[in-house]
């Protein structure tokens, strides 16, 4: 879509701010911070339902009462209805970013765009330069080599990052704003410095500690999906202290991580009762207990970390929803050993903020089938990965940016 600049973006939202921090001092009596939560100022659910009546009166139909409270600032609330409040003239593309996990990786991933593609490159450039001062090593150098060592954790987390970093941006550049992001494991990462909860420098200092962290565990982990619900999966662990749930991708799509003899019993369990496990090729058994003595190390990097509040809706598969607290050192410390609640995240953003388009940023489509399914097929929104495979080139990449209403030929088109 052709993007409003930065200074009419700017204005637009200080209006809605501006109306918003009206309406709510007049049912508080007084004037408010829009940085303090509405629950602290001391707006009680009548008056939150009457404010709800304001902004439908003001702006039709563009949230849902709940929203108020998953808002919980003046200012938060004011943006969020500006993103939504869309003038007539404007494009009606929403595009939200999904940032996949590890496990996407593949030798040599989008170097066809980083040879054909001088936005993609100076990205990838600008991510390989904040990254090597920890690894050492060149990303760029990595993958233009088609070098299997992509897989290796100490590195694969960097390069993911790197990668995702560059192609949000590179859409970013386009005129491709994200309405919200979400990410899958490592992708949260990605996600969140799109978001502006963190800084390039600071995001490619902890993915480069991690990956090394985890790289150094002992072997014998491992990885399982399987197709059972979420409760099923829990009784599956109960018995099995060394392996938990690590990812809740849809309502019958689990993957078990731990100790591998601990998941080789329970996949004979599960055999018995007909259902089919998948042993995934991973080099360690990640969002498990085993990853319990990166912790410490990991706390003490993150414990100097800056942090702070995305800028846009960010959607946490640590807890499942939109996060409005600072993404601060403990989040990422929790990240580690947490369950990836992907289904949940993503049904909460697809509800919340009604995207017209659903892009998956990462090297290859891993997600995609998942958020069409929750997406409600071809009623929901248009669900399209950034990068099919490892064949994606620059054309590949225009087909996209075309398909979200941006880029040079959408300027033209529009008569910009």
């Amino acid at each position: 879509m052709q993007d409003q600049p930065p200074r009419a973006r700017d204005d637009f939202a200080v209006a809605h701010r501006e109306w918003m921090r009206e309406r709510v001092a007049h049912y508080l009596g007084r004037p408010v911070d829009d940085s303090v939560s509405l629950a602290e100022e001391g707006l009680d659910s009548v008056a939150a339902l009457s404010l709800y009546g304001d902004i439908e009166e003001e702006f039709g139909p563009l949230i849902e009462p709940d929203d108020i409270w998953a808002y919980p600032t003046v200012r938060q609330l004011a943006d969020f209805i500006a993103m939504r409040d869309v003038d007539p003239g404007e494009s009606r593309v929403r595009a939200a970013f999904v940032f996949t996990g590890q496990g996407s990786q593949h030798p040599g991933m989008t170097s066809g765009l980083y040879l054909n593609s001088t936005g993609y490159r100076a990205f990838l450039d600008e991510a390989d330069a904040a990254i090597r001062p920890w690894t050492k090593q060149s990303v760029v150098k990595l993958i233009l080599a088609d070098d299997p060592a992509v897989h290796r954790t100490a590195l694969t987390q960097p390069a993911l990052f790197a990668v995702e970093y560059a192609l949000a941006r590179t859409l970013e550049e386009a005129g491709v704003q994200p309405v919200a992001v979400l990410g899958h494991g490592i992708g949260e990462f990605a996600a969140a410095t799109v978001a502006g909860a963190l800084t390039l420098a600071d995001a490619a200092k902890l993915v480069s500690m991690r990956g090394a962290f985890m790289e150094f565990l002992p072997p014998g982990g491992g990885m399982m999906a399987l197709c059972v619900t979420p409760y099923e999966a829990a009784e599956l662990v109960a018995g099995e202290p060394a392996v938990g749930i690590s990812a809740i991708n849809a309502a019958k799509a689990i993957v078990l991580s731990g100790d591998r003899a601990a998941l080789e019993r329970i996949e004979a369990r599960v055999g018995e009762a007909g259902i089919r496990c998948r042993h995934l090729a991973v080099s360690h058994a990640f969002h498990s207990p085993l990853m319990a003595p990166v912790v410490p190390k990991f706390e003490a990097i993150v414990r100097r970390l800056s942090g702070g509040a995305a800028r846009v809706p960010f959607y946490s598969t640590v807890h499942g929803r939109l996060a409005t607290e600072p993404l601060y050192g403990p989040y990422w410390t929790e990240h580690i050993t947490a369950p990836i609640r992907f289904a949940d995240a993503a049904r909460s953003l697809l509800g919340q903020q009604s995207p017209t388009h659903v892009v998956e940023i990462g090297p290859q489509a891993v997600l995609t089938p998942y958020l069409r399914r929750m997406g409600g097929g071809p009623r929901g929104p248009v669900c399209i990965p950034v990068c099919q495979g490892p064949a994606s080139d620059a054309v590949d990449l225009a087909g996209v940016i075309s398909a979200l209403d941006a880029g040079p030929l959408s300027a033209a088109l529009s008569g910009a």
